[in-house]
This record gives structure tokens, sequence and C-alpha cells, in this order.
């Protein structure tokens, strides 16, 4: 039962990495985009992958949680320090980058995210103000932060130091 579990919390990783790719894609092409009209179908194809990245994120977790329990892993400090390095990577990851795309989507003229709700679209600001939200995210920061959380939780998860 637990190498089921582990490959449960593999498969929801590469679906969390696919729809996130997604996002990341985005950020990256938003930066040198000017057209208003593609600024906002960019700023649409990262908020719809949203759908697929949380549940994925809880299928990860929870997997994580039973495998814990599975393999007695939690007397270990390795895990304990992978679960909070998660938990500081999502917060960070969503001060980062998820607030400042929101208030992109909201300057677009697009449904965007307050408080973990979707709020209406309001009217679109003028193209200046939205550019100037989009060039507040740093996806290079944004990418740089992810790659080394997630590699650091690799490393404990396989190597298991301690």
């Amino acid at each position: 039962m637990y190498a089921w579990t582990i490959f449960i919390h593999i498969l929801g990783l590469f679906a969390f990495l696919l729809a996130h790719g997604a996002s990341a894609g985005a950020s990256f092409a938003l930066r040198r985009e000017n057209n208003l009209e593609r600024i906002r179908a960019l700023l649409m194809l990262s908020g719809s992958a949203h759908s697929l990245m949380y549940p994925s994120l809880i299928v990860i977790v929870l997997s994580g949680i039973l495998a814990g329990f599975q393999g007695n892993w939690w007397i270990s400090g390795w895990i304990w320090l992978s679960l909070i390095l998660l938990i500081v990577l999502v917060v960070a990851m969503y001060a980062m980058g998820g607030m400042l795309y929101s208030a992109a989507r909201r300057a677009a003229g697009l449904p965007y995210f307050e408080k973990g709700k979707v709020q209406p679209a309001q009217p679109a600001k003028s193209q200046e103000e939205i550019e100037q939200a989009i060039q507040k995210a740093n996806p290079v920061l944004l990418l740089a932060f992810g790659y080394a959380g997630l590699a650091l939780i690799a490393w404990l998860m396989i190597f298991k130091p301690f």
C-alpha cells in the first residue's frame, strides 16, 4: 500500500507541475506583452491553471501525510522540515506571485482572486496601469524560489538526512 501512496504522491506532483508550468510560462510571456487582448489571454491561461493546481496540491499533501504514517516517518525530522518548507513555499509564492497577478487580472478587467475567492471583473484600467501591475511580479525570482524550495524538499525526501 505504501508504494501506491508514493505513486499517487508523485502523480499529484506531476499534475501540480503541469498546471503550474502554464502559469509560469504565462508570467514570462506577460513581461514582454503590450497588447491588451493578449495580456488578458495570458492572465486567463494562468488563472485557469488553478483548477488543477490546487486540487493536485491537496493530493500531494494528503498522500504525503498518509505515506508518513505508513512508513512511520513522523518520528524523523526530515518529514517535518519538508512539510514546513512546503507551507512556507506555498505562502511565499502566493505573496510573491498570486497576489500580484491577481492585481494584474483586476487591472485588466478580468475576474480576480481576493482572500481566496473569485471576484467579478471590474472595468479595465489604463494600459499603463495594467503594465505597471504586471511589472511588479518577478517571474525569475518566483522560478528560482520555487525551484530551490522543491529541490530541497526532494532532497529531504530522497536522502532522509535526519
